[in-house]
């Protein structure tokens, strides 16, 4: 039986789909049981907890011999940072009730790096807790999600003709994937034997890296108008993101920019780490937004 923490949100959906296709069991673990029906379309059984309650958590997970997890910041409360801290503990409580041969924790680039750059930190967090857990531990570190990154910024790009960029310069390269291919990835891992080893670090981006350039140029092929990309004022990020998220998820981002923009933090650990390549090309990822 395989576990999907998360299995209503684009990484989770697809891990349980392309588990279902291979014929496994899956169990969807939700906390909104009215968002079960595509999941049940596909076979999979309906559990339901939240995330903070590790009690409810290790019963939905109960004898899957393998869990996914993952933590989804909540743009919408009020301290976003706290909310991922105590769904961390709460996973890890869980895991160690439940106690199943193999998690794969769905993790960050950067999640290797000491300093504190912020979101890349908070998987970091995560990780580290995740090791006191019994059993083999998968830890997929992902490139930023194009969905979420370029994403959110269409309808600005649609109305002005400019896609606001916190990349900058904005013609430099950065890896991003397209969160579908990061679910696929993760099920293509746990389809196969587990790693001899307690703790795998695998690293997951798409077929290429991409510029705020890049994506602006995907945008006008799409939409059939002029769109530029324009990397946002620094002393303007935080005014951006606080229109429409918490301030404490706006400063976690802000942290992560800051440390891509410098170059070389938000990446693979090491020249020799082990990293898969998702299929979906940027202009793909962006096409159902639009």
């Amino acid at each position: 039986m395989f576990a999907i923490v998360g299995a209503t949100g684009k990484v989770g959906f697809a891990t349980s789909k392309a588990l279902r296709e291979a014929g496994k069991p899956v169990r969807a673990i939700l906390r909104d049981a009215s968002k079960a029906a595509k999941l049940r379309e596909i076979g999979c059984e309906i559990s339901v907890a939240d995330l903070q309650d590790p009690k409810a958590l290790a019963e939905a997970i109960g004898n899957a011999d393998t869990v996914q997890v993952i933590v989804p910041p909540a743009p919408q409360l009020k301290d976003t940072a706290e909310q991922m801290r105590q769904a961390i503990e709460s996973i890890a409580t869980a895991l160690e009730e439940a106690r199943p041969q193999r998690v794969l924790a769905i993790s960050d680039y950067g999640a290797h790096i000491t300093d504190d750059i912020g979101m890349p930190t908070m998987c970091r967090d995560f990780e580290v807790r995740l090791t006191k857990v019994p059993g083999k531990k998968v830890f997929l570190r992902s490139s930023e999600h194009i969905e979420a990154g370029w994403g959110r910024a269409i309808p600005v790009a649609k109305e002005s003709g400019i896609l606001p960029s916190f990349l900058d310069p904005v013609d430099v390269l950065f890896p991003r994937i397209s969160a579908s291919d990061l679910g696929l990835i993760a099920a293509n891992i746990l389809l196969r034997p587990a790693a001899t080893e307690d703790v795998e670090i695998i690293h997951a981006e798409g077929p290429r890296r991409y510029s705020a350039n890049d994506a602006a140029a995907a945008l006008r092929e799409l939409l059939g108008k002029t769109i530029q990309a324009k990397a946002v004022p620094r002393a303007e990020w935080k005014e951006v993101m606080e229109r429409v998220m918490s301030p404490t998820l706006a400063e976690l981002l802000i942290k992560a920019n800051d440390a891509q923009n410098k170059g070389g933090m938000v990446d693979v650990e090491s020249k020799d780490s082990k990293v898969l390549y998702g299929k979906t090309e940027l202009i793909d990822a962006l096409r159902p937004l639009v």
